[in-house]
């Protein structure tokens, strides 16, 4: 998957104030803020750049308040860094395309993978399955 890169103020033109902060700025929305993701078949994409990230099939109610995954489509798709902001080491997830912060996972997910991938739901797009 080749990079993308665009200037801040492409960014910005592109993006809510709300997923410009997130995903540029390493935001976090608040928990229980978006709600709109179907039961579907579909896929989540990057809201930035569309990549395709993670499958319905993946996805599971963790209580949190944060769309919760337990694997992206693929490996590659995603990166992660160590985030060591609020006095917490956490991983940080981003879409491996443009770098768009996407939210956080941890080891406590449920099988097969035992990850739970914490995305914030303004970072993504779902786009249902075609019939």
């Amino acid at each position: 998957m080749d990079k993308l890169e665009k200037t801040d103020a492409e960014w910005r033109a592109q993006l809510s104030d709300l997923a410009y902060k997130v995903t540029r700025k390493h935001g976090t929305e608040r928990a229980g803020s978006n709600d709109h993701f179907p039961k579907d078949a579909g896929r989540y994409h990057c809201i930035c750049c569309d990549a395709p990230l993670f499958d319905q099939a993946t996805k599971f109610e963790s209580g949190t308040g944060w769309p919760s995954f337990f694997a992206p489509l693929d490996p590659e798709v995603v990166g992660e860094t160590v985030d060591r902001s609020f006095f917490m080491k956490r991983t940080e997830v981003h879409c491996a395309r443009c770098d768009a912060h996407l939210g956080h996972v941890f080891p406590d997910g449920p099988p097969p993978t035992g990850l739970r991938y914490c995305m914030n739901g303004v970072a993504l797009r779902f786009e249902p399955e075609a019939d």
